[in-house]
């Protein structure tokens, strides 16, 4: 078997991994050894932290639609359960921006909400409806 010179692979290897590293603080952007654990390790933060971008982000939302139907005197739980009820299906991200951008069209939504919360008045007692209906 004919013998194999590894020169060139190894050297594309190792050009990758300290491209990958740029930017890096120290002997992590310059050592093959630290690089390549310091890009090793960066790509698991990556995989990791791109599921905790979308939990953040769904967090955010949630805080812009519970802080906007307030204003309307609802609670953001309040609120899903009656878009559920009234069958709205919107996800979060849309509410969220039609709270911030289109005012007029969020208040319909939630008035449509509260339409479907009016269950509640024969429910139970009529301050517990009050309380979630203003």
């Amino acid at each position: 078997m004919a013998r194999v010179k590894r020169g060139v692979t190894a050297h594309a290897k190792h050009k990758k991994v300290l491209k990958a590293a740029k930017g890096f603080y120290g002997r992590r952007k310059n050592t093959i050894r630290t690089a390549k654990a310091a890009v090793d390790r960066s790509k698991q933060y990556a995989y990791r932290d791109r599921k905790v971008n979308k939990r953040n982000f769904r967090a955010l939302w949630i805080q812009r639609i519970n802080a906007a139907v307030r204003e309307f005197g609802l609670s953001y739980g309040r609120f899903i359960d009656g878009l559920n009820k009234a069958g709205i299906e919107v996800d979060r991200k849309v509410l969220s921006d039609m709270a911030i951008h289109e005012p007029e069209a969020f208040g319909a939504l939630v008035a449509a909400s509260k339409k479907a919360l009016e269950y509640l008045k024969d429910a139970g007692t009529k301050n517990e409806f009050e309380a979630v209906v203003n």
